[in-house]
C-alpha cells in the first residue's frame, strides 16, 4: 500500500477526537465511585474492545500471537505495564504542581520522548531524520507541537491566577517544584512506553501480513499484547481501591450503601486526558472537592441507600471504554498511512488529543472567565497545534517524493 500522509493525519485526528471525547459518558454515571466505573469501562477499553475488533478485522489472530517471538509478547506487554504506570505517577505530578503546570511538563516529555525514542533505537534518527530534509521538517514540526503544548500551559497557569485564593489553595495544597518536576519526569517518560510498545510489536506486524490481514489493520493484533499491559496495572489498582473503599458491591448492587470513607481518584494516563482535565482545574459543585479526575479528589461525604442505574451505568462505561480504544484503532491506521516517517504519528496523536480535549473545555465553559491573556494564549497553543499537525503531515509527503 502506498503511503498517505493526508489521509494518516486525518486518522489521527479522528483518535484525537476519540481520545478527547471519551471521558464524557462517565459525567451521567450515578452513584459508582471513580474506581468502579474506571474498571467497568476499561474492561471494554483494554479487553473486549481489542480483541473483538481485532478477531473481526485480522487474519488468524490468535494463531498470529502464538507464532510471536516470546521476547516480542514480552516487551509489547512490559511497556502497555510501564504505560499504565504513568497514569499513577501522574496523578502524583498534579500533586505536587497543579494541572496546568504539570500537564504542560507531562505532555511536552511525552511527545519528545514518545516520538523521537523509537527512531533512536532503531539506529535512524541520524540518517533518516537528521540526514534528510523531510525528516528535518517533521522534526520542525514537533518543535511546534512542543510550543503549543507550553502555551497550552501556560494558559492554564493564567487560568488558575484567575481563581480565588481558596480555590487555588484547593488545587494545589501540596506545590512542591523538586518533587513535581522529578515524578513529571518520570510519568512523562512512562507515559511515553505506549509508543515503545507499539515499536516493539513490529514483528507481530509482520506475522499478521503474513497470515493475510490488509496492511490498514496490521497494528490491531499488537494493541491486544499492549492493552493487556495497560489494564494490568489498572485492574490493580483500581481492586486496591475498591478494597479500601469498600466499594467492590458496586458492580452488583442496584442500591448504594452508606460509606464514609475518602475517595481517591486518578487520571489513567497523561497521553488521553479528558477534555475537562488537559489544561485546567475545575472546581465541584459541592463543597470544598474538586471535580477533576487527578490522585486528589477527597472527601468524606456520608453515602445513602439510594438506587443505582446498573444498566444505564455499565452501557455508559462501555460507550466510554470502547470510544477510548478507538483513539488507538485510529491511531495505528494512521501510522501506516506515514511511510518510512511512521515515529511523527506520536507527535500527531499527542496534537489532536489536545486540541479535540480543549474543544470540548470551552464547549462545556470549562474556560468562562479565564480572562482575556488566557484565552489569547490558548487560542494560540490550538494554532500551533494545528499549525504542527500540517508540518508533519508535510513532512511525510516530502519522504515519499524521495
Amino acid at each position: 500500500m502506498i503511503p498517505n500522509p493526508a489521509l494518516g493525519v486525518l486518522f489521527h485526528w479522528l483518535g484525537g477526537l476519540a481520545s478527547g471525547s471519551f471521558y464524557v459518558p462517565y459525567r451521567w454515571v450515578r452513584r459508582w465511585s471513580w474506581e468502579t466505573y474506571w474498571l467497568a469501562g476499561g474492561v471494554f477499553s483494554w479487553i473486549f474492545a481489542p480483541w473483538i475488533l481485532g478477531w473481526v478485522m485480522t487474519k488468524d489472530l490468535p494463531a498470529v500471537l502464538l507464532e510471536a517471538p516470546p521476547s516480542t509478547l514480552f516487551w509489547t506487554f512490559f511497556f502497555g505495564l510501564m504505560w499504565g504506570i504513568g497514569g499513577l505517577t501522574f496523578g502524583l505530578t498534579m500533586r505536587y504542581l497543579g494541572l496546568s503546570l504539570g500537564m504542560a511538563v507531562v505532555l511536552g516529555l511525552c511527545a519528545a520522548f514518545g516520538t523521537l525514542m523509537p527512531p533512536i533505537f532503531r539506529g535512524q534518527f541520524m540518517t533518516q531524520v537528521v540526514g534528510t530534509s523531510s525528516g528535518r521538517v517533521i522534526l520542525l514540526g514537533i518543535f511546534v507541537c512542543l510550543l503549543g503544548i507550553a502555551a497550552a500551559g501556560l494558559a492554564g497557569i493564567l487560568k488558575e491566577r484567575a481563581m480565588s485564593t481558596e480555590e487555588q489553595k484547593a488545587v494545589i495544597k501540596e506545590f512542591d517544584l523538586k518533587k513535581g518536576i522529578a515524578v513529571a519526569t518520570l510519568s512523562g517518560v512512562m507515559s511515553a512506553c505506549f509508543a515503545y510498545g507499539l515499536a516493539a510489536g513490529d514483528p507481530i506486524k509482520a506475522l499478521t501480513l503474513r497470515h493475510g490481514t490488509p496492511v490498514l489493520w496490521q497494528g490491531l493484533p499488537v494493541l491486544v499484547v499492549v492493552l493487556i499491559g495497560g489494564f494490568t496495572t489498572n485492574f490493580i489498582w483500581c481492586l486496591i481501591l475498591n478494597l479500601r473503599n469498600k466499594t467492590g458491591y458496586q458492580y452488583f448492587s442496584s442500591t448504594s450503601r452508606e460509606s464514609n470513607h475518602q475517595e481517591e481518584t486518578t487520571l489513567e494516563t497523561a497521553v488521553d486526558a479528558p477534555g475537562r482535565e488537559v489544561v485546567e482545574h475545575i472546581p465541584a459543585a459541592r463543597q470544598g472537592t474538586l471535580a477533576v479526575a487527578v490522585l486528589v479528589e477527597k472527601s468524606g461525604t456520608q453515602r445513602t441507600r439510594e438506587p443505582v442505574p446498573m444498566l444505564a451505568n455499565y452501557l455508559l462505561c462501555a460507550l466510554a471504554g470502547t470510544t477510548w480504544y478507538f483513539q488507538f484503532f485510529f491511531y495505528t491506521m494512521g501510522e501506516t498511512q506515514m511511510g518510512r516517517f511512521k515515529f511523527s504519528s506520536w507527535t500527531l496523536h499527542m496534537a489532536s488529543i489536545i486540541i479535540f480535549s480543549t474543544l470540548w473545555g470551552l464547549g462545556l465553559k470549562e474556560w468562562k472567565g479565564a480572562g482575556v491573556p488566557a484565552m489569547r494564549l490558548l487560542s494560540l497553543a490550538l494554532a500551533l497545534l494545528v499549525g504542527s499537525t500540517v508540518i508533519v503531515g508535510y513532512g511525510n509527503y516530502l519522504g515519499l517524493l524521495h
